[in-house]
């Protein structure tokens, strides 16, 4: 039986190759890592026009064959044939951005040069189109000497034409391309404007004001203000958009716990639906309109081209940190969650520079901490303005997502001029065209975050929040005892308030950061169930969390517990991630030390800081 054939996608970092991965092979893919490599290895299934499979691998983004990351590493025995057991592609389907022309073509010249059957994918054409830069595929076919296909991958426009090109690619006429073997960089990068030049049939303004909004955008003294400016609109408007979605949401919870309690006979199954289900969960799912609002913004950034920007302003600051723009963007994924944001720092290639990002990445603050830092700034931060259209709520979030950037930032130069000493290394970053962000991504991308928090919300809050309430519930109390007092949880709350008593914690969350550990947002439904099952009555129970927390907190103690989540690493998922990207435990168990080391420090220097002036 005769091989399987193979063909391959390779490219630079946003020409769209995983679009045209899936135009290609539909359903028919699996994706798993390189043996040996945390490098992702993603394959699909794809036939010729006579109906002859082939294989499709979707090789990682890359600016050369002389690697300058694990990924592209990878990309480079993949495509040279030296990867252990992965024969090289018989065909490669180079992928160009239609509006980056120039520059994709300096690795399109490198990859024809080896000599093999190739395919030149010109892809997202209609954005270029869109821009007013006609292009002649023809002209860049002639130029290059092998195969040149329009294409626009999303609409899956072009795709038959590049499967029938892939077809006859093993007739190619390697004699009739453009010979670039043995050219330096320079030569290529001389090559690739003619050839853009040549290719270009017109071209009009679009271009023109894309360069003035550089100018302005990635000024060295305009840019950074105009990137802090924007993150305090955001956080503004995280509460004072969504409180009134918010406050619905708390309001129906209320009425339904109010409807079960008038449906059901006083009980165990009873308090089980309304202290742990209803008021332990819902109290976090009310802050869903918060996550939307976040990203909403975070993905208009992304789509509008912004974001790199904004990776390319923040790199002469991060290597004053021993740090470059390329750990930027791992950082910014962790805005988001640590996880995919320690996933991405795959693509930096000094190890020492991957380790640290890995290590400080937990600081940025993630959407999980939301959630905490909603609830404590509502209950304890007066909802009043300190300036034209500048709330003291906001205000006050924006300073602490600044405190976990700082903190980062401090741990990392610290790491990088010790365990992980090293200086910091150059990055190449694409920017790719300015464009109103698609509403239907947008919409796609913000239902995605929502179900995966309320997905979180129904699965490993739900399990914490539960679990917490059997062990605040049992063994029942003796009368005149409380509940809390007498149960399994409340004799643990007592050994950690040992410790936690010296930085201003109470018993309540003391209890409260253990469950916290699955998720960050425990900390919320922990609290929250703590109160509902601590309540004397039926009218303490319905208060809700705030008016619990200003009625048992100081705002010395509930800033010291905002104080500790900026810093510590309240999630197991992320400490399981940080193990298998650093192949052991050596590192994760260092990234829990000082963490929590930093946490409870923190914690308490906020805490006798703000007890000393008289707060």
């Amino acid at each position: 039986m005769s091989r399987l054939r193979t063909a391959a996608l390779v490219g630079n970092p946003n020409a769209g190759k995983s679009a045209l991965f899936n135009a290609l092979t539909g359903a028919r893919q699996k994706i798993a890592n390189y043996p040996g490599v945390t490098v992702e290895r993603k394959a699909g299934r794809m036939f010729l026009p006579s109906g002859e499979p082939v294989e499709l691998i979707d090789l990682p983004g890359s600016y050369s064959l002389d690697p300058a990351s694990p990924d592209e590493e990878v990309t480079r025995q993949v495509v040279q044939g030296d990867f252990p057991g992965e024969p090289a592609p018989d065909v490669l389907i180079v992928v160009v951005d239609a509006a980056n022309l120039e520059q994709h073509l300096v690795f399109a010249q490198e990859l024809i040069a080896l000599g093999r059957p190739t395919v030149v994918a010109l892809n997202m054409v209609d954005m270029a189109e869109r821009d007013g830069l006609v292009l002649d595929a023809d002209a860049l076919s002639a130029a290059l000497g092998v195969p040149v296909i329009s294409t626009v991958a999303v609409r899956k426009r072009g795709i038959d034409a590049l499967v029938e090109a892939l077809g006859d690619a093993e007739n190619q006429n390697l004699s009739t391309r453009h010979e670039v073997a043995g050219q330096t960089l320079p030569e290529r990068r001389l090559a690739a404007r003619n050839m853009a030049k040549g290719a270009i049939l017109s071209e009009d303004s679009m271009h023109r004001l894309h360069a003035k909004l550089d100018k302005v955008l990635l000024h060295p003294w305009l840019g950074p203000p105009i990137l802090f400016a924007l993150l305090f609109v955001i956080f503004q408007a995280v509460f004072a958009w969504a409180t009134p979605f918010a406050d619905a949401l708390d309001g129906g919870i209320t009425a339904l716990i109010g409807v079960v309690e008038g449906a059901m006979p006083e009980g165990v199954v009873r308090d089980f639906i309304t202290e742990g289900v209803l008021t332990g969960v819902g109290s976090v799912v009310v802050f869903l309109p918060q996550i939307v609002i976040l990203f909403a913004f975070i993905l208009a950034m992304e789509q509008s081209g912004y974001m790199a920007r904004a990776a390319f302003i923040m790199d002469r600051l991060m290597a004053y940190v021993g740090l470059s723009g390329r750990s930027f963007i791992p950082l910014l994924s962790s805005f988001a969650c640590a996880i995919p944001g320690i996933m991405a720092t795959r693509s930096i290639a000094d190890p020492k520079d991957r380790l640290t990002t890995i290590l400080v990445a937990p600081l940025m603050t993630c959407s999980a901490r939301l959630p905490v830092y909603a609830v404590i700034i509502a209950a304890f931060i007066p909802a009043t303005t300190v300036g034209p259209g500048i709330g003291l709520q906001g205000l006050v979030l924006f300073g602490l997502y600044v405190a976990g950037i700082v903190g980062a930032m401090a741990a990392a130069l610290v790491l990088r001029r010790t365990v992980a000493k090293g200086g910091a290394s150059g990055f190449i970053m694409e920017m790719p065209r300015y464009q109103m962000p698609p509403l239907r991504d947008m919409a796609i991308g913000l239902w995605q975050r929502a179900w995966v928090f309320l997905r979180r919300a129904g699965t490993i809050i739900f399990v914490a929040t539960i679990a917490l309430w059997v062990l605040l519930s049992f063994p029942k109390a003796e009368p005149g005892e409380s509940q809390v007092d007498a149960s399994i949880a409340g004799h643990v709350a007592d050994g950690m308030h040992v410790i936690l008593s010296p930085i201003g914690f109470n018993r309540e969350i003391s209890l409260a950061i253990i469950p916290a550990m699955a998720a960050r947002e425990v900390a919320v439904s922990a609290l929250a169930t703590t109160y509902a099952v601590e309540g004397a009555n039926e009218e303490e129970e319905a208060e809700g969390l705030i008016p619990r927390l200003q009625a048992g907190w100081t705002l010395p103690t509930a800033l010291a517990f905002l104080a500790w989540f900026v810093f510590a690493p309240q999630c197991i998922s992320t400490i399981a991630v940080a193990r298998r990207e650093t192949n052991g435990w050596k590192w994760p168990v260092f990234m829990l030390a000082y963490l929590f080391g930093a946490a409870y420090v923190f914690a308490g220097l906020t805490y006798w800081s703000a007890v000393a002036l008289g707060l």
